[in-house]
């Protein structure tokens, strides 16, 4: 699993380390993987032009530190010292003994580099780029140089991914010790680049590898021991842990039914691909309540169809509501009643009673995208989109159910606090017509099949994600390639890990 920490927790892992070292020896570690990377980059260090644009704190220091290693390399390297006096010593100190320069005043810099070093903020910087620092980050851009960020792109938050202001948009960023939050969720992430890590021995006190699952159905998820983590993005190990697989003794019940109620007569594809969705996500047996029940049928004729009230179509052990349910709130509200995890989606989400799911005894994922959200945060969209992990917590604890954020970068929180989950998988083909719907059948089969909805919820998208990247090839994709694509997906991962 990778973990994401919060700059706190991150600090305080630092000052324990630094207390066991040497003096400056933690900043010259870091500074000697950064250094490998951009040697890595540049292919021939000898002769090559680098510039580091270098702010007032250590991110400041490890820039100059690896600028010192690279020109002893014989690369030529100049400094960009935004504020002179409050530059980190000891490595300008390093960076002048080594061979390199500062730049002079007015100096064009930038005009033949071939690499820039963003030391400009570190990961305790708010509110976007200084007015001193622009005009150099803009002259990097426009360069054909590739740009490297130290630990984080300066101008973004690292706690939350939020960019208040203008920040440098990386090539790539070498993070030290533990990935940050703003790593890992937009709009920061789009900032970042590829991501490198380098490891400096930093202890978070076990909770990297905490436990994946909980009880079934018992909406829980991780539980990490140690210092606790902010974030959490799933991996193919930890993915093929938590996929139901059946025994010889299983049968369509003991695998799970799930229960769809979705579709209207102005909205019948939405029914089919939450049935494929659930179909191909494992579930034993599929029943579908709704007005669609000939369109579901004729193309997938193993589905159980029922008419009438959901409470009255059979045994399930899970019900996804709310695809193309257009304004039928009375089936909703039947599903709601019941004693089995329920996911709320699309329509679902507008029509649901908020009393009635925060009173639900049995878990609930909910499963909206940013304008979603926002409607039911009662706030603009933009603001969900610039403060998505702020919005999955707020909804999470408004409705006391796990919910499932999706978007460039899909996020899933639990009620109660505890380490967000984010999908690390995903293509932007994916935002087409549909492919929420197969994304709430997937994740109801897990759900019927155990899975908590913490769990659920992040496989469901990391299966989905996976699927998509395999049936589009980097082209445009529908819906229901998603869904065929899923028992793919899903092969690969238990292969792999």
């Amino acid at each position: 699993m990778r973990t994401a920490y919060s700059v706190d927790t991150v600090r305080t892992a630092e000052r324990a380390l630094m207390a066991r070292l040497p003096e400056g020896a933690l900043m010259k570690r870091a500074a000697a993987g950064l250094a490998t990377v951009c040697a890595e980059l540049l292919g021939k260090v000898y002769g090559s032009r680098v510039v580091l644009v270098v702010g007032s704190g250590d991110n400041g220091g490890d820039a100059l530190y690896a600028g010192a290693r690279l020109a002893r390399r014989g690369a030529g390297v100049v400094a960009v010292l935004l504020d002179p006096e409050r530059a980190h010593a000891a490595g300008l100190a390093a960076l002048l003994a080594a061979g390199g320069r500062v730049a002079g005043a007015g100096e064009r810099v930038m005009d033949r580099a071939d690499l820039v070093v963003d030391g400009i903020v570190g990961i305790g910087g708010r509110g976007g780029l200084r007015e001193s620092a622009l005009p150099f980050v803009r002259a990097a851009l426009e360069s054909s140089a590739v740009v490297v960020s130290v630990d984080l792109s300066s101008g973004v938050d690292a706690d939350t991914g939020e960019v208040a202001g203008e920040a440098v948009r990386a090539d790539v960023t070498v993070t030290f010790g533990a990935y940050k939050p703003g790593l890992l969720i937009d709009p920061a992430r789009e900032y970042a680049g590829a991501v490198r890590f380098v490891d400096i021995g930093l202890d978070f006190g076990g909770a990297a590898g905490g436990e994946l699952g909980g009880e079934p159905g018992d909406g829980s998820g991780a539980e990490l021991g140690g210092g606790a983590s902010m974030l959490e993005a799933l991996q193919h190990d930890d993915v093929a842990r938590l996929l139901p697989v059946p025994t010889g003794e299983s049968d369509k019940y003991r695998r799970g039914v799930v229960g769809i109620v979705a579709g209207s007569a102005r909205y019948p594809g939405a029914a089919v691909l939450a049935v494929a969705g659930a179909l191909h996500g494992g579930a034993g047996a599929v029943r579908y309540v709704g007005p669609a029940a000939g369109a579901v049928v004729s193309r997938f004729p193993e589905t159980l169809v029922s008419e009438g009230a959901p409470g009255k179509a059979g045994r399930v052990q899970a019900w996804v509501a709310g695809p193309g349910l257009g304004d039928d709130a009375s089936r909703l509200a039947d599903v709601l009643a019941a004693d089995v995890p329920v996911l709320i989606d699309a329509d679902g989400l507008r029509l649901a009673d908020a009393e009635a799911v925060r009173g639900r005894g049995a878990p609930t994922l909910l499963t909206p995208h940013a304008g979603e959200a926002a409607a039911l945060l009662g706030v603009p969209r933009e603001e969900v989109e610039a403060q998505r992990l702020a919005a999955v917590r707020e909804l999470a604890e408004r409705y006391r159910a796990t919910v499932l954020l999706k978007g460039s970068t899909t996020l899933v929180a639990g009620p109660g606090g505890g380490p967000v989950r984010v999908n690390p998988t995903g293509t932007a083909w994916l935002a087409t017509a549909g492919s929420g719907d197969v994304l709430s059948g997937l994740a109801g089969s897990l759900l019927a099949a155990g899975l908590g909805a913490l769990d659920a919820g992040s496989v469901a998208a990391y299966l989905h994600g996976l699927a998509a990247r395999r049936v589009s090839h980097g082209a445009p994709v529908a819906a229901q390639d998603v869904a065929g694509g899923i028992p793919g997906a899903w092969a690969d991962v238990r292969r792999e890990a």
